[in-house]
């Protein structure tokens, strides 16, 4: 087996670790922000970020390659350079609205989500459509040349933070559930929505409940027809996977657990000498080399044009149980450490017990956000196993 990018690739790898030797990291006492936006600006305009969104609306329209975007991956990390703006905007929406969108609405919103001065909001789960979507109850109805909007969103990350929406509602009640939904953007800063924050386990609070009350918004700020709704949230979902975090993420989440297994005290003495843990590591190191691998498999699907199809699936199934068994073990070395943390601390940086015990709590949500475990179970059942539906 050659894992080996070629020497084609090993120059490129040298040309991107070469511009981030130049460009980052930022200069001590300068504004940060302000130089994060330039070296994203220079690296887009280098063609190592937003590769696939065309140049007139922000992006760097390199042809696809999907070795050059892992290498690019990689680079990055190495130094810890800013990649594309973190939002579901972003990783979202913007692909969808390249697939669905009308011109008009490629050219309002996408340059400026890239941007960041674009903040956005999902609007799909509700208190009584969670896995199943298709159930949603909130409605928009068509007046003149408004969709007027009433109902409940939940779950909708930072939603306080952003200045607009994309929401699916029931446009036509009459059809068959996954017939008559509609996918509207939603401007959030308007007397008809109200959003209220949700304190979670970790003492944080960025999930929200949204409530629309008459909300407006223009009858062209739909994306794909009315009844299209359910069609074009399989585009927006498609590029919820693929914009993961691929599978670098697992060894360095293994590196951060073995580094405190040598600092927090396990029966009297570090915990990295216990038998124990050291066997509970080993398996865990075993899991996160197999999801490696089966990463690189991915990769060589894809460059070779194969369709992974249900291997996206069970990468996000594989990945969820591997986090969740290391942020078990951290919280278990954390120990009586778990009571006495301050779970309400806002330092965007934790490390030691604090850093565990806020994994392990959040931890819980990843069998729910981006697809249910247990629905991808179902998938793979039933797509690719070929068991009867459930």
């Amino acid at each position: 087996m050659d894992l080996s990018y070629g020497p084609q690739y090993g120059a490129y790898r040298a040309e991107v670790a070469a511009f981030l030797a130049a460009s980052w990291p930022p200069r001590d006492g300068a504004d940060r922000d302000a130089q994060i936006t330039e070296f994203r600006r220079l690296a887009t305009e280098r063609g190592y970020l937003y590769r696939g969104i065309p140049k007139q609306y922000g992006g760097s329209e390199q042809p696809a390659d999907l070795l050059r975007a892992r290498i690019i991956g990689e680079e990055f990390a190495r130094v810890h350079a800013p990649r594309e703006v973190i939002n579901v905007g972003v990783g979202n929406l913007v692909g969808t609205l390249l697939e669905c969108g009308t011109e008009w609405q490629k050219e309002m919103f996408i340059p400026k989500t890239l941007s960041g001065e674009y903040y956005w909001a999902q609007g799909y789960s509700e208190p009584g459509a969670g896995s199943d979507l298709a159930s949603l109850r909130t409605r928009a109805e068509r007046v003149g040349d408004k969709w007027v909007i009433n109902g409940q969103k939940i779950w909708s990350s930072f939603a306080y933070m952003a200045k607009y929406m994309f929401v699916l509602v029931r446009t036509d009640p009459q059809a068959p559930k996954h017939k008559g939904i509609s996918y509207l953007l939603l401007d959030l800063q308007q007397p008809g929505v109200k959003i209220r924050r949700i304190k979670q386990i970790t003492g944080q609070s960025e999930f929200c409940e949204v409530f629309f009350d008459n909300a407006e918004t223009p009858t062209d700020w739909i994306v794909g027809k009315p009844g299209e709704g359910w069609k074009v949230s399989t585009v927006t979902l498609k590029h919820e996977r693929s914009s993961g975090r691929g599978v670098d993420w697992a060894s360095a989440h293994f590196a951060w657990l073995v580094e405190f297994a040598k600092r927090a005290q396990y029966d009297g003495r570090p915990a990295i000498e216990s038998p124990e843990i050291r066997r509970q590591l080993a398996v865990i190191q075993g899991h996160v080399e197999s999801m490696r691998y089966s990463g690189y498999r991915q990769t060589s699907m894809e460059a070779a044009g194969e369709n992974p199809g249900i291997f996206r699936s069970l990468m996000k199934l594989y990945g969820s149980d591997i986090a969740q068994k290391m942020a078990l073990l951290g919280a278990r070395l954390a120990g009586d450490d778990l009571m006495l943390l301050d779970l309400d601390s806002t330092r965007e940086s934790r490390r030691g017990s604090d850093r565990w015990v806020q994994l392990f709590m959040s931890s819980m949500v990843l069998a729910i956000a981006g697809g249910a475990s247990n629905i991808q179970r179902n998938i793979i059942a039933e797509r690719s196993l070929g068991l009867p539906r459930e």
